[in-house]
């Protein structure tokens, strides 16, 4: 194992206990007594993890790892003081400490943590590492948030093994992108994807699209035909909106999902089958087997890994970023030749809540960049739904929206006001947060359009 750890403490005894504890371990380890002395030799020693104490002379570990962060940003550590109040705890967290340990320390929670550590570690080479198949692929995940990093955390670690997956997702944040790239980074990459919308297919064919028939089976049977769990051996298998499944599907899904076998209609032969199961769905499957519409047994054999997709409303950050990749997109599919987007429109476009998700961006954008279809995407390019009220959009430097985006204000904001009310149950008060205003301004604006009696 030459995996290093570097001790930062103070106290002698603790760094001597330390050092005997993770040389036990089979690391390499290496103590020092204050933050100047740690930053003099981190480069040299390249160190996997830092275990940092608080309280030493000269520099505190909080400024220590301030340092640390500037010449290192993704050097991992830990921090590991007799100081537990939260408020240390929480600034060690946010100037990115990965864990934070209160002494006296239990050795076996310490060795687990760093333990930890080092997994998140080897994850974030994986995660790169899947970063460049994504983009091979032209399947990119889009985005830097914390939230889709979590994503993209979880999907390095589910690839490798062979464990169902649960997408789970509000429609529109591409739970079938995540999928793909789960297939991509694992061991079946090299055998086929097979998608099946779930929701798409009608009752009466249900059975035929998923197992298959032979011929003969029923009037318009003219030849032998695998279905999709077939078509799917030795890769992976997608049920999209799996939560759409009739019941009698369900059972027969149970069934091939335990035995591993496929019964053709027409047939009483079994076919062996070895395809991995990546099941998405927009419902919440627990209320839905509460109801009695979903089967218990079939969501546990389907729940065994559930990577979450948060809604873009959660992750406003990461639009300018997709912003970017769709007008790139578009621009080579469809021959346009838009260069940017103005600040306004922009503004707009991040304030905006997307209840479609990605899609409805990508739609969005890929409307705008029509009407425009060259030079820069401005205001008037944007879905009147987009455009939005006069405080939607916040510009930076205290900027105020131009002439444009007021004029169309002043004709829509009647009709804009009366579908976020309708939206929200005519509650004011969540009509006003959502709109960014206060109630009082609300009412005012009610008022003026004679929507207090609507």
């Amino acid at each position: 194992m030459n995996q290093r750890i570097l001790i930062v403490d103070d106290e002698v005894r603790i760094r001597k206990i330390m050092t005997l504890l993770f040389r036990e371990e089979g690391y390499r380890v290496l103590a020092v007594e204050n933050g100047r002395e740690a930053l003099r030799v981190i480069g040299e020693f390249d160190p996997d993890v830092v275990l940092l104490d608080q309280q030493m002379p000269g520099m505190s570990g909080t400024q220590v790892l301030e340092k640390i962060k500037q010449i290192r940003p993704e050097q991992t550590v830990l921090f590991v003081s007799a100081f537990g109040s939260v408020s240390l705890a929480g600034a060690a967290i946010r100037k990115g400490a990965f864990y934070f340990i209160e002494k006296p320390f239990d050795n076996d929670n310490l060795i687990f943590k760093v333990k930890r550590a080092l997994e998140m570690n080897s994850l974030k080479g994986e995660v790169k590492t899947l970063r460049r198949l994504l983009d091979k692929e032209n399947n990119p995940i889009v985005g830097e948030s914390g939230a889709l990093k979590e994503v993209v955390a979880q999907i390095g670690m589910v690839a490798q093994t062979h464990a169902t997956v649960l997408v789970h997702g509000e429609s529109g944040t591409e739970k079938e992108l995540i999928a793909r790239a789960v297939h991509t980074h694992s061991l079946r990459s090299a055998g086929p994807f097979v998608a099946v919308n779930c929701g798409a297919i009608p009752l009466s064919l249900m059975e035929s699209e998923l197992f298959g028939y032979e011929k003969g089976a029923f009037t318009d049977a003219r030849d032998s035909r695998a279905g999709t769990f077939e078509a799917a051996s030795r890769g992976t298998l997608f049920l999209d909106e799996v939560g759409e499944l009739p019941m009698d599907a369900q059972v027969k899904i149970l069934r091939v999902l335990e035995e591993k076998k496929v019964t053709r209609l027409g047939s009483k032969k079994t076919i062996p089958i070895d395809v991995r199961i990546i099941a998405a769905t927009n419902r919440n499957l627990e209320e839905e087997v509460r109801k009695g519409n979903f089967r218990l047994d079939l969501f546990y054999r389907l729940n065994v890994f559930t990577v979450t997709l948060p809604p873009l409303r959660e992750r406003h950050e990461d639009i300018p970023l997709l912003v970017d990749y769709f007008i790139d997109k578009h621009n080579r599919m469809m021959n346009l030749q838009i260069t940017g987007i103005t600040r306004e429109a922009m503004a707009l476009i991040k304030n905006y809540d997307w209840p479609g998700n990605v899609r409805d961006l990508d739609n969005a954008l890929q409307s705008a960049m029509i009407l425009a279809s060259q030079g820069i995407l401005k205001t008037e390019h944007l879905p009147l739904r987009v455009r939005g009220y006069e405080q939607a959009a916040e510009l930076p430097d205290g900027e105020e929206l131009d002439g444009n985006i007021r004029d169309i204000n002043a004709r829509f904001e009647k009709e804009i006001i009366l579908e976020m009310l309708k939206k929200h149950n005519y509650n004011r008060t969540l009509t006003a947060q959502a709109m960014k205003i206060s109630r009082k301004t609300l009412f005012n604006k009610m008022k003026r359009y004679g929507l207090l009696n609507d």
